[in-house]
């Protein structure tokens, strides 16, 4: 009996250290997948989920949506070393990932308001899109 509780300590230790540093990602970031889906805007400012001051109302940037974030501490997150290219009606801007959109689905992405005016009139606010990660 006591050699049975010690494996069930050791199996309960090797569970929490597995969920401890498990990634809360539900995907990788598939760099250079084209994902066609949509995109809308916003003007917030202060600390983006990278850990840098933005100010969406006149900053170039873009928030990517939460399922393709891989780390706990958003600020160290590879994503943050990315940009998103964006194509909409033929034309095509490159963006760098400086927020998380945290309602936005895996096809979702959330352009700051003159990123989103250089594609579209804000008023429409939401744009079918084709983006995708780059480096």
């Amino acid at each position: 009996m006591p050699r049975l509780r010690r494996y069930a300590a050791v199996l309960a230790i090797a569970v929490a250290f597995v969920a401890a540093t498990a990634s809360p990602a539900s995907a990788s970031i598939p760099i250079g997948q084209p994902i066609n889906g949509i995109s809308t805007w916003y003007n917030d400012a202060g600390y983006g989920a990278c850990g840098t001051q933005l100010n969406a109302a006149t900053d170039w940037l873009v928030a990517a949506p939460y399922a393709y974030w891989t780390t706990a501490n958003p600020n160290n997150d590879p994503i943050c070393n990315l940009s998103i290219e964006v194509t909409y009606q033929g034309n095509t801007i490159r963006v760098p990932v400086r927020d998380k959109c945290p309602s936005c689905d895996a096809s979702h992405i959330d352009l700051s308001a003159p990123a989103f005016g250089s594609l579209a009139n804000r008023d429409i606010g939401v744009i079918q899109v084709t983006w995708k990660f780059v480096n």
